[in-house]
């Protein structure tokens, strides 16, 4: 996919953050928009953000597993083609394994990583038949690197990269017409972590603070950057100084990047 001009891109999570961000950079570059989320207030204030494209906002819990297929089939309907599926809905839960509750764990894994999986699943045929599409699956640094108290959010985002890099090769070996990316995330200026769940001993106030400090990207700059690896069909795009650091830690160190990890934790979230 060489031009977006034209071409019909759907973005799950678009009431706001990178989503947002993701929907003003396409819309720029002449794409028709399918935006959903289910703050539809947020939605309304992207899509009127991204007055100069083709607009069609839509509620849309990711998930569910029966809405998003539903979803799939209306923006077909709507559009008559599906080019570019960028499944970025998500949330965050800080909790330790001991204390985090069996609801909050199915929670986080039914949007960050159910929805993920079904979004795709449920647009690979349209995206085949396009005869040109992408799909782009939002994981994070967290799924390259394990965290303390982040074991729900790394195993959702670990899954999706997994599952990412497994559709590419798949997508290659059957030489089929839709490339597929996985994003991995820095620290953005979003409010992920401001609506996050906090496991009952953890310090929320603390925590977003120290979330705000090492939140180096824009998502203007973040939207800007995948839509850069879109073009240039990368497998892996990472967003912001701070994920090529744990990309390159994780591939100089392997395991041995843990007892960084540990160091920098207890004293930054273990007070």
């Amino acid at each position: 996919m060489k031009d977006l001009n034209n071409k019909v891109a759907v973005v799950t999570g678009a009431g706001s953050g990178i989503g947002r961000a993701l929907a003003v950079a396409l819309a720029a570059k002449g794409c028709r928009l399918a935006l959903s989320d289910v703050n539809e207030a947020g939605l309304a204030e992207t899509a009127e953000e991204c007055s100069t494209a083709e607009v069609r906002t839509y509620h849309l819990d990711v998930s569910d597993r029966d809405a998003i297929y539903a979803h799939a089939d209306q923006v077909l309907s709507d559009f008559g083609q599906v080019n570019l599926v960028i499944n970025n809905a998500g949330v965050a839960l800080s909790s330790s394994v001991r204390e985090m509750t069996d609801e909050d764990f199915k929670w986080i894994m039914d949007i960050d990583f159910w929805g993920v999986a079904h979004g795709t699943r449920a647009f690979l045929p349209h995206l085949i038949a396009s005869g040109d599409g992408h799909v782009v699956n939002i994981s994070s640094v967290f799924g390259l690197i394990g965290v303390p108290k982040q074991s729900a959010y790394n195993a959702a985002k670990f899954a999706v990269r997994g599952f990412t890099e497994s559709l590419r090769q798949e997508m290659k070996l059957e030489e089929l017409p839709v490339a597929v990316s996985c994003v991995h995330p820095g620290g953005i200026r979003t409010n992920i972590a401001n609506s996050a769940r906090m496991g009952k001993s953890e310090n929320a106030e603390a925590q977003r603070k120290g979330f705000d400090k090492i939140a180096m990207t824009t998502p203007a700059k973040a939207a800007n950057t995948i839509v850069r690896g879109i073009l240039k069909d990368e497998s892996r795009i990472l967003v912001g100084p701070d994920a090529w650091g744990i990309d390159a830690l994780n591939r100089v160190l392997g395991s041995a990047y843990q007892p960084l990890v540990e160091r920098f934790s207890r004293k930054n979230l273990y007070i």
